[in-house]
C-alpha cells in the first residue's frame, strides 16, 4: 500500500474507525499522489520567473487556443481553456456549498465537507461505488429505481442490489418494508435513496422522511454500519406534500455508524444536462472529510483526471448572476404545471380500466401500472402506430416524462396511451 494510502487510513482509523471499516479494498487503497499537479500547484505559487511544469501550451502569456473558438465564447481563455483541478473550481466549490446550506436549513451547523465537483450524477455514484462497494456487497434502494444503478454498483463492482416495496397500501413510503430489509443485513450495507425518485417522481412526506432517518438510526445504534448516497439529481422539484430537502442533512452527525453521501448537480436541477456538471458530498468529522476528499481526488485523477473547465466557468456565473433566482423560479412554475395537468389528465375515470398510477409529487416523471397490457409491447405498439414514446421500466411499469411535454398537450398524450390500451386489449 502507498504511504500516502496509510497516512489517510490511519486518520480515519483514529477519528472514525466505523467509517473506515465502510471503505472497500480500493477505496483503503486509494490516495492523491503527490505528482505532476500537486508540484504545478506548487510551481504556480511561487515560480514568478517560469512555470514549465503542466501540460499545456502558451502563447503571449495566456492558454494557446484557436481564435476561430475563441470569437464564438464570451469567456476569458483562462476560464476555459487550462485543467480544471480535480476537485474542481473553487469558487464553484464554495458557491454549490453555500447554495446547499440555504436550501437544506438541516444541514446547517453541521460537519459538512466542500463538495467535490464531477463528471454530473452518474460519476458521483461510480465514485461512491468504488470508495465503498466490495464484491458481494449489499445495496438496499426500492423497488422502482434507475437502471443504470446495475451497470454502477453489480457490473462494474459485484455489488448485489436487494429491493423493498417503495410504497405501503396507502400510496405512501412503505416504512416497514424499508425496515424490514436494512434489518436483514449484517456489518455493512449501502443505502441508495432517490428522491424526486426516477422512475415514479415521488418524494416522502415530512413525516415519512423522519421515519426514514429513525430507521437508519437504529440499524446504526445495534451496530450496523451504514453509507447513506442519497441522489439528489432531481432536488428542488418539490410540487406538493413532500419534504423541501435532502435527507442529506437530516442524516448528518446523527450517527457514527452512519456515513451520508450527497451526489447532486446543476444537470437536472438547472436544466444544464449536457454540461455533465456534479457534486458529491460528505458529512463527518473534519479529518475524515480530508481523508475522503483526498481519496475521492484520486480516485477522479486516475479517471477522468478532472471535469470540464468551460462547464464549471458557465455554470459559477449562472449561480452569480442576479437573474438565477427569478428564471429558476420561472422554469418550476412550468415544471410544476406540467405534473399539476398530469394529475388532473389522469383523474378522469375512463383510463381506470387499463390502468392505475403511482404516487407523484415532485421531479419530472410518473409512471403508470398497466392493469392487462404488456409494457414492452404496449411501447413499441405506441411507437409504431402513434408515433409516441414512453419507457417500459418492467412488465407492468410505463415511466412517463411529463418534463418534455407541453402542458396543453399531456392530454392529448395520455389520450394517445390509452388508444394504445385499447388496441392491445380488443
Amino acid at each position: 500500500m502507498n504511504a500516502l494510502a496509510a497516512q489517510l487510513n490511519e486518520k480515519m482509523q483514529n477519528e472514525n474507525p466505523a467509517i473506515y471499516n465502510m471503505l472497500s479494498d480500493l477505496g483503503k487503497n486509494l490516495y492523491y499522489p503527490k505528482g505532476i499537479l500537486s508540484q504545478s500547484a506548487e510551481a504556480g505559487k511561487k515560480a514568478h520567473r517560469f512555470n514549465a511544469t503542466i501540460g499545456i501550451a502558451t502563447e503571449n502569456g495566456e492558454p494557446m487556443h484557436f481564435r476561430h473558438i475563441q470569437n464564438k465564447l464570451d469567456y476569458k481563455p483562462n476560464d476555459i481553456y487550462p485543467y480544471a483541478a480535480p476537485q474542481g473550481k473553487e469558487a464553484l466549490r464554495s458557491i454549490w456549498k453555500e447554495k446547499l446550506l440555504v436550501d437544506n436549513p438541516s444541514m446547517k451547523g453541521k460537519s459538512i465537507g466542500t463538495p467535490i465537483v464531477t463528471s454530473a450524477l452518474t460519476h458521483g455514484l461510480s465514485i461512491a461505488a468504488d470508495l465503498f462497494m466490495d464484491a458481494g456487497d449489499v445495496l438496499v434502494t426500492p423497488q422502482q429505481y434507475w437502471g443504470n444503478y446495475n451497470t454502477v454498483f453489480q457490473v462494474r463492482r459485484g455489488g448485489r442490489v436487494e429491493t423493498f416495496p417503495l410504497f405501503n397500501e396507502a400510496g405512501g413510503f412503505h416504512v416497514e418494508a424499508f425496515r424490514e430489509t436494512i434489518a436483514k443485513q449484517t456489518e455493512k450495507v449501502i443505502v441508495l435513496l432517490n428522491f424526486p425518485n426516477n422512475p415514479t417522481g415521488f418524494t416522502p412526506s415530512v413525516e415519512e422522511a423522519e421515519a426514514i432517518v429513525q430507521v437508519l438510526k437504529d440499524a446504526a445504534e445495534g451496530g450496523l454500519k451504514l453509507v447513506v448516497l442519497l441522489d439528489d439529481a432531481y432536488f428542488g422539484l418539490f410540487y406538493e406534500d413532500s419534504i423541501k430537502e435532502s435527507l442529506f442533512g437530516l442524516l448528518a452527525d446523527s450517527h457514527m455508524n452512519i456515513l451520508p453521501v450527497k451526489i447532486d448537480g446543476a444537470t437536472k436541477e438547472n436544466y444544464v444536462w449536457g454540461l455533465r456538471v456534479g457534486f458529491i458530498t460528505y458529512a463527518a468529522d473534519p479529518d475524515t472529510l480530508d481523508a475522503l476528499e483526498q481519496k475521492t481526488k484520486g480516485i477522479i485523477r486516475g479517471t477522468i483526471s478532472s471535469g470540464s473547465h468551460i462547464s464549471q466557468t458557465i455554470l459559477l456565473e449562472s449561480l452569480q448572476s442576479e437573474e438565477f433566482s427569478q428564471e429558476k423560479e420561472e422554469k418550476f412554475q412550468i415544471m410544476q404545471g406540467r405534473a399539476i395537468k398530469t394529475k388532473q389528465v389522469l383523474a378522469d375515470e375512463k383510463y381506470a380500466p387499463h390502468w392505475t398510477y403511482y404516487p407523484f409529487n415532485s421531479g419530472y416523471f410518473m409512471c403508470l401500472k398497466l392493469n392487462s397490457v404488456d409494457a414492452e409491447t404496449l411501447r413499441l405498439h405506441l411507437l409504431d402506430q402513434y408515433g409516441v414514446g414512453v419507457i417500459a421500466s418492467n412488465k407492468t411499469d410505463i415511466r412517463v416524462a411529463f418534463s418534455c411535454v407541453e402542458e396543453n398537450d399531456i392530454q392529448e398524450l395520455f389520450d394517445l396511451i390509452y388508444e394504445g390500451c385499447k388496441d392491445l386489449t380488443k
